[in-house]
């Protein structure tokens, strides 16, 4: 039973990168188009609540393109900027053109936060490595084969907000929206105040942490 478990996972692995083999290249070609808000490397812009896209694995750029092309991700509810990425996403038409544009941002090296935040770093360790690790990674480097994005090195007012979106319902409401809904799931055993503080706090101080 053991090794058929393991056998799914690593298929599912394989899976997931199958979907994302394109062309860096091309891929660099197409990201001109988004820059002015994602920036030139694909590092983000807080100010324009452009998350950093650098160091995400393809699979996971892919997957969330599909899903602002199909509506699952800001085709409904109160999220504005997710309104404003899916129109954004619409001329990225083919899954071709999709997977291009991931495989060039997966070139790209994760950003290092920078400075510190306020909170309880050993109470967002806690927190972390009970609640969010098994799945996002032990450091928050993500873990692809769970379909779990990088948030190490992640703007931490984008995270506040999608932590926040979760829990709302304004994402990860969509029945198709299956990695979503298992968010919107673990979300709601966080607390949104003192404990996400912790959370983030850790997060942001991983860089600082770890070579």
């Amino acid at each position: 039973m053991y090794a058929r478990l393991l056998l799914m996972l690593f298929a599912s692995s394989l899976a997931v990168h199958a979907l994302a083999a394109g062309d860096p290249a091309r891929g660099k070609a197409l990201f001109a188009a988004c820059a002015a808000c994602h920036g030139e490397a694909a590092t983000g812009n807080s100010a324009l609540h452009a998350p950093v896209l650098a160091g995400q694995d393809s699979a996971y750029i892919e997957r969330q393109l599909r899903s602002f092309r199909a509506g699952l991700r800001g085709g409904s509810g109160s999220d504005t900027w997710a309104q404003q990425m899916r129109g954004m996403s619409l001329p990225i038409a083919s899954d071709a053109a999709a997977a291009d544009l991931a495989a060039w941002i997966a070139t790209q090296p994760a950003p290092r936060s920078e400075g510190s935040l306020e909170g309880d770093l050993r109470n967002g360790n806690n927190l972390w490595q009970g609640k969010c690790g098994a799945c996002h990674g032990s450091a928050g480097e993500g873990y692809p084969a769970l379909n779990a994005p990088r948030l190490r090195g992640q703007d931490s007012g984008y995270l506040r907000r999608q932590f926040l979106a979760f829990r709302s319902g304004a994402r990860g409401a969509q029945p198709q929206d299956t990695y979503g809904k298992q968010m919107a799931v673990m979300a709601k055993t966080l607390d949104p105040g003192k404990e996400l503080d912790d959370v983030l706090a850790w997060l942001h101080a991983q860089d600082a942490a770890t070579p």
